[in-house]
């Protein structure tokens, strides 16, 4: 297979979808690697580093996606990238397809099979290839938050582990998985109050059992979430719904009840956002003000710090691509109801029944499109 990977162009987004250590890997499984000029260098590699591995360096990114049967990323394909997908080329990078309508409907358009990196589950109901970003995600909440709560910034001017004799910033996390967890931890570090919100009961008793002293946890009703965020100097929203579009669990109305100055910190922005006012931003520009509260909403917030990003996002891709690569998209994913979790488009059809729900549109079974129905 030819395994194509061109530069990421969305703003400010310096990872890359592939290493010169998997493109390795890929070339030491007979395959060939074609990669455009310059991709890895925001993410610390060279062009001269992949030719070392043996990959093929061209100028555009056309002529990646014009000779490639797998086009791997790391962003959701811009529109311009979109218009060079072709039928029967395979896409293999996160789509977070349920809060944007116009990038499905140039997906189905394309006739291209697209698989999410954000929907691939695991045997324990994880899901392995979102949750390197999302403890990255986790650990970068906390110190955005600590730098939009400072007074030039538009915040309250609170310093995140108070001094002797003032007390420490209130941080409520609401999630409390893998994003919510590493939050939580890097918060409480920084010597803030902190308090997780979650409503799966199983998962506060683990939290406490593993946690307990390090921070507090709260069931997540809406009377106990209203309460917290009105008390809290930072908000920090971790909440996910796999494939789905993000659930508004903090309204508008509820920001006027707020400390003027407070900080969100809205990690579920790639679906869509966790709070109502919630609009995503870029690392250029990323915070903004609604009613005297202070939102920041990057969008691809792991691309900060892109070269620990992308190590650890290829940790985790590259066995997928691997076996997407050795055994075809539509043999891999037969063989494998981990990785068919991830099969979002094919051939025009909308193949996860989530993102059809969000968006108002029709979606085939997975299965049925792999002739393994019933």
């Amino acid at each position: 297979m030819l395994v194509g990977c061109p530069k990421e162009i969305k703003p400010q987004e310096f990872r890359v979808g592939l290493t010169p250590s998997a493109a390795l890997e890929l070339i030491a499984h007979d395959h060939q690697v074609v990669i455009e000029t310059n991709a890895g260098t925001g993410s610390g590699f060279s062009d001269e580093q992949y030719r070392q591995m043996g990959c093929e360096i061209v100028d555009t990114a056309q002529e990646v996606f014009a000779r490639a049967d797998m086009i791997v990323k790391v962003k959701e394909p811009q529109a311009p990238e979109r218009a060079m997908l072709r039928e029967g080329q395979v896409l293999f990078t996160y789509l977070h397809l349920a809060p944007d309508p116009e990038q499905t409907k140039d997906l189905l358009a394309s006739g291209a099979t697209c698989i999410a990196y954000e929907t691939v589950t695991d045997p324990r109901g994880g899901l392995p290839l979102l949750a390197p970003m999302s403890e990255v995600a986790g650990r970068l909440a906390p110190q955005m938050g600590a730098w939009t709560l400072q007074k030039a910034n538009g915040g309250r001017g609170v310093l995140m582990g108070g001094v002797p004799g003032v007390g420490p910033a209130s941080v409520v996390v609401i999630g409390g998985g893998v994003v919510g967890t590493h939050a939580a931890r890097i918060a409480a570090g920084m010597g803030a109050d902190v308090t997780v919100l979650d409503r799966s009961i199983d998962r506060l008793r683990y939290l406490d059992d593993a946690f307990g002293g390090v921070f507090k946890t709260r069931y997540a009703s809406a009377g106990n979430t209203a309460e917290m965020v009105v008390a809290a100097d930072m908000v920090i929203g971790a909440v996910l719904i796999p494939g789905a579009a993000a659930p508004k669990l903090v309204t508008r109305a509820q920001l006027a009840h707020m400390k003027p100055g407070a900080a969100i910190v809205d990690v579920a922005i790639d679906q869509g956002g966790c709070f109502e006012t919630s609009r995503a931003t870029t690392h250029q520009d990323p915070i903004y003000e609604v009613d005297g509260i202070m939102h920041y909403c990057v969008a691809n917030m792991p691309g900060a710090v892109a070269r620990t990003s992308t190590l650890a996002l290829g940790n985790a891709t590259l066995p997928f691509m691997l076996r997407l690569a050795d055994l075809g998209w539509k043999e891999a994913c037969a063989a494998d109801p981990h990785l068919r979790r991830g099969l979002n488009v094919h051939a025009g059809k909308l193949t996860y029944a989530a993102v059809g729900e969000a968006l108002g549109m029709d979606s085939t079974p997975v299965e049925q499109v792999l002739g393994l129905a019933a």
